[in-house]
């Protein structure tokens, strides 16, 4: 079984890359906070199969905080968000859809290319996820900049955190313990201030647009 582990957390890592290409060509909110979801179901049973294999029990809590933070409560306060918001609507992108793709196809041939060096000197048994890992890091931020609503740049935010636990997961066999909680708590954190300040936004300009902001001026 340990053997076919290396193929197994490659497989997963191909799983959030590709639901990484889905997200930055997603239109509507609904789907993406799904595709986040299960984003982070694939993380979870990367890091349950590496610690299967490296017999670390680290990797099950941070499999274990993955799947309670990422899995189920994350997505359970964005879906609230927009039923209370009514924000369903479809996303819109600051640039057309089959451009996005093309440049995401840009960067995953550069984090490929930026990784190969790096993932020779690791000595874990995924290290060559290292590559995919940082192209979903790169994916996340791109659909952080090329969105227009609040919503969609917090996924993204939150996506782009799934890339780098996973290079950290996967290139040095788990992070210590305590960064694994003080992560967590911050992303929770987060999610909780990003959300009431979607709140303040939708109240003061009845929209999530974040080019309202712009229209803000010292009295």
């Amino acid at each position: 079984m340990i053997k076919f582990v290396p193929q197994l957390i490659n497989l997963f890592a191909t799983l959030i890359l590709m639901l990484s290409f889905a997200m930055i060509s997603q239109r509507r909110i609904v789907s993406l906070i799904n595709l986040f979801t299960l984003q982070g179901a694939a993380l979870v049973a990367a890091s349950i199969l590496l610690g299967y294999a490296t017999h670390q029990p680290d990797l099950y809590v941070s499999a274990g905080l993955t799947l309670l933070l990422k899995v189920v409560l994350i997505p359970w306060l964005l879906h609230r968000v927009i039923r209370r918001l009514n924000v369903r609507w479809d996303v819109e992108t600051l640039i057309n859809i089959p451009t996005t793709m093309l440049v995401g196809i840009a960067l995953v041939i550069f984090a490929f290319s930026l990784a190969l060096p790096i993932s020779r000197l690791s000595s874990s048994m995924a290290g060559g996820s290292l590559g995919i890992a940082l192209a979903c890091v790169l994916l996340s931020f791109m659909m952080m900049i090329t969105r227009s609503k609040a919503v969609p740049q917090v996924i993204g935010f939150l996506s782009m955190e799934n890339g780098l636990i996973f290079a950290a997961t996967t290139v040095t066999n788990g992070m210590p313990m305590i960064v694994e909680f003080g992560i967590a708590l911050d992303v929770l954190v987060g999610v909780l201030i990003l959300g009431v300040f979607m709140f303040q936004i939708r109240e003061k300009f009845d929209s999530l647009d974040i080019h309202n902001l712009e229209a803000l001026k010292e009295d």
